[in-house]
């Protein structure tokens, strides 16, 4: 791994995402994985690889404003050259979206800038669309709103439930998560303003990694 670059990952849950993360071998290291809810698997998958955990409870917290200063001090320790959202189940203050704005990255279950919010799953099967997928994108003040670097689509299949769609999406999430931190990594990704830049080249859009 190149020690020079350095991730600090948000999560909520399970860490399946950051596993995919892990299991990669980035040119990167995960200098800090941090929860906002105790005890759970992703921060065992996180101690498992010998990487630091922090908890910082959100419901101790007595608003959003307070929970992401500290937050952001947490994280600031690292020094962090990325800052990673592997299902981490926040909305962020403004203040702590712009003082990581370029370096901040969530992947989100659509193809966006459709079905932005939750249940995008569901969402998607009631409109009858024929193309799902999920999308690595830059964190903005709005939200799932941010510049996308990476989507995989794939179709939205006969017999398909919102969860076998789900469990297809989030195997391929796993696959293009680490590709787009990779890109970062290795300095070919960059945010200018609100443009996406590849090899020193304006993206007209992301880069679409079809599974049909």
């Amino acid at each position: 791994m190149n020690s020079d670059y350095r991730i600090v990952v948000l999560l909520s849950g399970s860490g399946t995402t950051l596993q995919s993360i892990i299991d990669t071998g980035l040119p990167a290291t995960i200098s800090a994985v941090i929860s906002n809810k105790p005890g759970v698997m992703g921060l065992n998958r996180a101690k498992e690889a010998n990487i630091p955990t922090h908890v910082l409870d959100h419901t101790t917290y007595s608003s959003r404003e307070a929970f992401d200063q500290d937050l952001q001090q947490q994280i600031d320790e690292y020094k962090p050259d990325l800052v990673v959202l592997a299902g981490f189940m926040r909305i962020l203050s403004d203040d702590f979206v712009n003082h990581y704005y370029g370096r901040l990255i969530n992947i989100h279950p659509s193809l966006l800038p459709k079905y932005k919010g939750m249940h995008t799953h569901q969402r998607v099967m009631d409109d009858g669309e024929p193309l799902h997928g999920s999308s690595v994108h830059f964190v903005n003040t709005e939200l799932d709103g941010g510049p996308v670097v990476l989507q995989a689509r794939l179709p939205v299949l006969p017999n398909d439930s919102p969860e076998s769609l789900e469990l297809r999406i989030k195997t391929k999430e796993h696959l293009i998560y680490p590709t787009a931190i990779s890109w970062l990594a290795e300095g070919r990704i960059e945010l200018k303003g609100n443009e996406v830049y590849m090899d020193g080249k304006k993206m007209s859009g992301p880069v679409v990694m079809d599974y049909m």
